[in-house]
């Protein structure tokens, strides 16, 4: 049985929230750098996770009411596991040791991680010239990686990148699962389940942290708007989002969170990129941009496969 994708909002509106989501997560890789040098990773993440989820609770706990979770208790478990337990581990231990620059170029990987899952796991076919945007995008993240040498803002820019790479992986995964899943609970929900599990799962981390809460006030401005409006806000969003459009143009929204990363970390955070990174930065958009050219079809214009449940 397709999904039925739900039009009731036409496109703009989703493109409009899909839009703001992708603005805010570029945005929370300078803000993350700022905060995760104050308080450490750990701390960060489930400071970021319980914020959310008080809002959450604040707001929304109605949602809560007459919600089954038994029948798709596994799903929902891989879906919390990969985001935000292992994406936020990945990527906050990434902007400890990688420029925000470099972690926001990474991500122009993700849609093409994704179209790569959903040809796996899904059966949604992709033409040649996606697969060679996505090796192409791969090599210009390797080339990024291999170029990149310590500095003040990057101490181990090799293990930084990977760890992103990673953390984009388990982003991947969040989305496919989020497209099964949509269906039967609403978007608003599956984002705050997901914030509250965080916040059970990275607080062992918290326990055996030494806390040093001395900071600028400015650097728990920047915590609070990590929890509510990125962590919350946006994840709220996108899932909104994808659950109206088909999540292979709600993806492309996505190729936006590296520029938008790219001019705050040089502009706030004194960032800068050689010659050799700035070409592998090229090569990246340009694996991401032939993935999306729309290639000519020998008979009548192009089609629309609709999109099918993972269970089918």
């Amino acid at each position: 049985m397709s999904r039925i994708i739900d039009k009731s909002y036409g496109t703009w509106w989703p493109s409009v929230a899909l839009l703001t989501a992708v603005f805010l997560w570029g945005s929370s890789y300078a803000a993350m750098k700022v905060v995760v040098a104050a308080f450490g990773p750990m701390v960060t993440i489930w400071v970021r996770m319980v914020v959310a989820s008080v809002m959450f609770g604040a707001i929304g706990w109605r949602e809560l009411v007459g919600i089954r979770l038994r029948d798709d208790w596994k799903w929902l478990a891989l879906l919390f596991f990969c985001q935000p337990c292992m994406y936020f581990l990945c990527e906050g231990f990434a902007v400890k040791l990688t420029s925000s620059s470099q972690a926001g170029m990474i991500s122009a990987i993700l849609p093409l991680m994704v179209m790569c899952g959903a040809y796996v796991l899904l059966g949604e076919k992709s033409g040649l010239h996606v697969w060679a945007g996505c090796l192409l995008s791969l090599a210009g993240v390797a080339w990024l990686t291999l170029e990149s040498v310590p500095t003040r803002s990057a101490p181990n820019p090799l293990a930084g990148n990977l760890l992103e790479v990673a953390a984009m992986g388990f982003a991947a995964g969040y989305m496919l699962l989020v497209r099964k899943l949509s269906g039967r609970y609403r978007p608003f929900v599956l984002t705050g389940l997901q914030c509250m599990a965080g916040s059970l799962f990275f607080l062992p981390g918290v326990i055996g942290s030494d806390i040093t809460w001395k900071a600028p006030l400015w650097t728990y401005v920047l915590l609070f708007y990590l929890g509510s409006l990125v962590t919350l806000g946006a994840f709220g969003l996108y899932n909104w989002g994808i659950s109206r459009v088909p999540a292979g143009r709600a993806s492309v929204f996505v190729n936006l969170v590296p520029v938008i990363a790219l001019c705050l970390g040089v502009m706030f955070m004194n960032e800068s990129l050689n010659m050799a990174q700035t070409m592998a930065c090229v090569i990246v958009f340009a694996g991401v941009l032939l993935s999306q050219i729309r290639m000519p079809r020998a008979h009548g214009g192009p089609t629309l496969t609709p999109v099918r449940k993972a269970s089918e």
